[in-house]
């Protein structure tokens, strides 16, 4: 698509904002970025945008839509307000970031999504083409804008990108080769409102996909497993040898692709253990396996692999205790994982930003597992109302993080694991969920 000369509106001067503006500047385009926020309380320094792009800052940009070609908004704004729907109304086209990069992007694009397991996926898809392909970068959700790396693309390269869901309400013509979906279970109904309608954003990662690209699904998961696509269907599973696609045979990780069977790697010599990793392995396999990677790489790059920040990362043991960060668990099917993988009796800190959960199978999964609950946050109350109304009275209530910290180091004994694996977003105390593992960390390794 060609942008010289389009008046260009982009909304949220966050990192993926910014990355818009001056992509889309180094096209041609007028820029204008506009945030709700003041200019003091904006995170990110504008000094490098502003010199190719207008700012339009603390204010709501309805009464400047009219003679834009184009508006880019951030994952964080609904596809579907106000001003947004006005914009549609005049004529002009709305889309996100990663749709923006899309149309810049001259290589294929291994794309992956899910309500779990999206960045361990992606990272070691990522890990593994690197070793097959090094012009390979490793975007999206996972932390680094798409539109922030476009510009060093060329048609050798190789895109391994996490999407979130939000990010895919704004995509139309956005077509990888591969795509992904890992899993789909309650979360973000805040937002999508219903769970058809969170599916819906989660299936359109292959919408534009036709019988040259590849669907990797999850067979295990009921709602992957219905999902409809023009693209190669690929399913992997955990539980069931599959008659076609990738699935788990004892500690082993095979194939079965018409009349060949392959052994491909042994999940006990993986650095990341769970059955949640399990999962998120065979995708991987499936997903480099289906871009081109050969056997032999895919497995060096895999049994290298080890865990990434905020997922069940180790931090410490102090005094026998275990303690892990599992901070990008932010919903209660990802937290109920990392309970599962935990083989020492848990000390556990819960609770944050509410997004309107049902937290009764998360408690569920507690005895015999959690012995002591340090919960907090905006959700907190909600959270030992449902403990109550289950029978679990294990738990203590804490109003800081540092409180819940030190709690978790008096109530642990040796045999122990501390793990932060909240349920629950962070916004009500922290930016993001990277600031809230990262701030555990620093008080773990002070205690």
């Amino acid at each position: 698509m060609d942008f010289k000369g389009k008046r260009t509106l982009v909304c949220g001067a966050a990192r993926s904002g910014v990355a818009a503006a001056k992509l889309l500047a180094s096209q041609g385009a007028s820029v204008t970025l506009q945030d709700l926020k003041a200019r003091e309380k904006i995170a990110y320094d504008l000094e490098e945008v502003e010199k190719v792009a207008a700012l339009y800052l603390g204010k709501n940009p309805d009464e400047i839509l009219e003679g834009f070609d184009l508006v880019v908004i951030s994952p964080g704004m609904p596809a579907g307000l106000p001003f947004l729907e006005k914009a549609r109304g005049l004529g002009i086209s709305v889309i996100g970031e990663i749709e923006l990069a899309y149309l810049l992007c001259p290589c294929p694009i291994i794309a992956i999504t899910g309500t779990n397991g999206k960045t361990t996926t992606t990272a070691l898809v990522g890990a593994i083409c690197k070793r097959w392909n090094p012009k390979t970068e490793i975007v999206g959700n996972i932390g680094v804008p798409f539109a922030e790396k476009v510009l060093g693309l060329d048609q050798d390269s190789l895109v391994v990108a996490e999407i979130s869901s939000f990010q895919l309400e704004t995509t139309d013509q956005f077509k990888p080769l591969v795509s992904a979906v890992l899993n789909v279970t309650p979360d973000h109904l805040d937002r999508h409102k219903t769970m058809e309608g969170y599916a819906r954003a989660k299936q359109d990662i292959g919408k534009r996909q036709d019988e040259s690209g590849f669907m990797i699904l999850n067979y295990d998961d009921l709602i992957c497993r219905s999902m409809k696509t023009s693209a190669k269907t690929v399913f992997f599973s955990r539980a069931k040898k599959l008659e076609e696609g990738y699935f788990l045979d004892g500690s082993l990780i095979k194939s079965k692709l018409g009349e060949t069977e392959s052994v491909i790697l042994d999940m006990d010599e993986m650095n990341i253990f769970g059955n949640h990793n399990i999962e998120n392995t065979l995708a991987a396999v499936a997903c480099c396996a289906s871009a081109g990677v050969p056997l032999d790489i895919i497995k060096e790059g895999a049994l290298s692999f080890t865990a990434v920040a905020h997922r069940i990362e180790f931090v410490r043991e102090l005094d026998g205790v275990k303690y892990y960060n599992d901070s990008k668990a932010t919903n209660t099917d990802a937290a109920i994982k990392a309970i599962e993988a935990m083989k020492q009796p848990i000390v556990l800190i819960g609770g944050g930003y509410d997004k309107h959960s049902d937290y009764s199978d998360w408690i569920k999964a507690f005895p015999g597992k959690v012995k002591r609950l340090v919960v907090l946050g905006q959700v907190a109350e909600d959270i030992i109302k449902a403990c109550d109304e289950l029978g679990f009275k294990d738990y203590q209530r804490v109003q800081t993080f540092e409180q819940a910290v030190f709690a978790c180091r008096d109530l642990a004994e040796a045999g122990d694991c501390v793990l932060l694996s909240p349920a629950c977003a962070s916004w009500d105390m922290f930016k993001d969920f990277e600031q809230r593992g990262d701030l555990f960390k620093e008080l773990v390794k002070k205690l």
